[in-house]
C-alpha cells in the first residue's frame, strides 16, 4: 500500500508548480487509503465567460487524476462569487455580471468540463456557491472577514501592483478570497487545485478552514498554459487559445502552429505521455519536431473526439498546409458583390467571430484571398463567385 501511495504522489506531482505541502499530501493519501475514504478534491470555477479552452483543462486534468485514483472531485461553480469578480491578475476592478449571464455560462462550463472529468455520481459532486452565500447573515460574513488582516490582504500581488500605480482597490474585492476560502469550509475540502494565479486565494482557504476547526486543505498549484503566441497566457480575448469545442481540424491546426520550444510544456500539461518519452519527443536529435508536433496534435484531438478524428485532421492538415491543396469540404457563402473591407469579409464568411478578431488575424498575416495574402484590414475586396477566402492555416470559405 505504501508503494502505491508513493506512486500516486508522483503522478499528482507531475506538472505541478507547488504543493502546500507535500508531506501533508502523502499523509492524507495514506489516511484515506487506510480508512477507505474518498478525498474531496476541490476546484472552483467562476463562470465569467461562455467557453473553456485548453488552459482551463490543465487543472481539470489534475483533478481527473485524483478521480481515477478513486477520489471525489468537487466542482464549485462560483455563480455567487462571479458577481464580485475575482481580482486575480487584474489591474482594474472586474465588472459585476448579471444573473442571466452567469447562469448561461455555468451551463456551458459543465457541458465542456465533461470532456475532461469523470461525470459519474460517485466521482463528481457539483455545487453552486449561491446555495450558501445567498443565505449568509452579515454577522457570519464579519466572522469570515475577521480571519485576515488588511496587511495580509495587501500582500496579494494584484492589490500591491494597483496601489503602487495609484489604481483604486475596492473593499468588496477583499471579500473574494475570503469567500473562496469559505467554499472550502462548506464542502470540507481535503485538497484544492488551482493555477499559480490562485495561490493566494487557495492558501486563504487553509486559514479559513483552520478558523472553523477543520483540517487544512492541501493546495496544489498548476502552471498557467502559454497561448499559441508563445508569450501570453492562453486567453480567448487575446485570440491565442484552443477551445475544447473547436472542430478537430481547427484544434489540430492550432497545435501545429505552436513553436517547437512550447512542445514539452504542452506534452506535460495536456497529455499522459510519460516523462521519458516526452524527453525523446522534444529532442530534435531523436525526433523530428514536425513528427513530434503531429503526434501531439493527434493526441489532443483524440482526447476531445476520437482517434479517427485525430488521424483525419492530420491528413487534412498535410494536404492543405504541406501540399498546399484546397480542402475537400469548404463552406459556400452567399454574399453581395458590393466591395467590402477585408475584415468585414472574414466576419461575413463566418471565419471569425468579430471584427476585432478579424483585424488581429490580418495583422498576423493570417488572411489570404485566392492564395494572395491580405495585410490591410480595411482593404476593399470585390467579391466574385468562386473566390476562396482563407483565415489562418485551415479555415476556408468559397464565395
Amino acid at each position: 500500500m505504501q508503494t502505491d501511495i508513493k506512486e500516486q504522489l508522483e503522478r499528482f506531482k507531475r506538472g505541478a508548480v507547488e504543493i502546500f505541502n507535500e508531506n501533508e499530501l502523502l499523509l492524507r493519501l495514506g489516511e484515506a487509503a487506510k480508512s477507505k475514504r474518498q478525498l474531496r478534491v476541490k476546484l472552483g470555477m467562476d463562470p465569467t465567460a461562455p467557453d473553456i479552452h485548453l488552459g482551463h483543462t490543465v487543472v481539470m486534468r489534475k483533478m481527473r487524476q485524483f478521480q481515477d485514483a478513486g477520489h471525489k472531485a468537487v466542482l464549485i461553480i462560483g455563480d455567487y462569487t462571479a458577481r464580485i469578480g475575482d481580482p486575480t491578475g487584474q489591474n482594474t476592478t472586474r465588472p459585476m455580471l448579471s444573473g442571466e449571464q452567469i447562469e448561461e455560462n455555468a451551463r456551458t462550463y459543465l457541458e465542456q468540463a465533461g470532456k475532461v472529468l469523470d461525470m459519474s455520481e460517485d466521482k463528481l459532486e457539483v455545487r453552486y456557491n449561491s446555495q450558501w452565500f445567498e443565505k449568509m447573515s452579515l454577522m457570519e460574513l464579519i466572522k469570515i472577514a475577521a480571519q485576515k488582516t488588511v496587511a495580509q490582504m495587501l500582500q496579494r500581488d494584484s492589490f500591491k501592483l494597483r496601489l503602487g500605480q495609484g489604481i483604486d482597490v475596492y473593499t468588496h474585492e477583499f471579500l473574494y478570497p475570503l469567500m473562496q476560502g469559505y467554499d472550502s469550509v462548506v464542502i470540507k475540502s481535503d485538497i484544492e487545485l488551482g493555477g499559480t494565479d490562485q495561490t493566494f486565494n487557495n492558501l486563504v482557504g487553509r486559514d479559513i478552514q483552520n478558523a472553523y476547526g477543520q483540517q487544512r486543505q492541501i493546495v496544489i498549484t498548476m502552471p498557467i498554459l502559454v497561448g499559441l503566441d508563445g508569450k501570453d497566457k492562453m486567453s480567448k480575448s487575446k485570440g491565442n487559445y484552443i477551445g475544447v469545442t473547436d472542430e478537430p481540424k481547427d484544434m489540430f491546426g492550432k497545435v501545429m502552429s505552436i513553436s517547437d520550444e512550447m512542445m514539452e510544456n504542452y506534452y506535460t500539461l495536456l497529455t499522459d505521455v510519460d516523462a521519458e518519452k516526452i524527453k525523446e519527443l522534444v529532442n530534435p536529435e531523436r525526433t523530428h519536431p514536425k513528427e513530434a508536433k503531429v503526434l501531439l496534435g493527434k493526441i489532443i484531438v483524440t482526447q476531445f473526439y476520437n482517434e479517427a478524428a485525430g488521424e483525419t485532421a492530420a491528413a487534412e492538415f498535410e494536404k492543405v498546409f504541406a501540399q498546399k491543396q484546397l480542402p475537400d469540404d469548404m463552406p459556400e457563402i452567399k454574399i453581395s458583390s458590393e466591395p467590402i473591407a477585408a475584415a468585414k469579409l472574414l466576419v461575413q464568411c463566418g471565419l471569425v467571430a468579430s471584427g476585432g478578431e478579424a483585424k488581429r488575424l490580418i495583422s498576423q498575416g493570417g488572411m489570404s484571398i485566392n492564395g494572395e495574402k491580405i495585410s490591410d484590414a480595411n482593404k476593399l475586396v470585390s467579391p466574385e463567385s468562386g473566390m476562396v477566402v482563407r483565415a489562418g492555416k485551415l479555415e476556408f470559405a468559397k464565395l
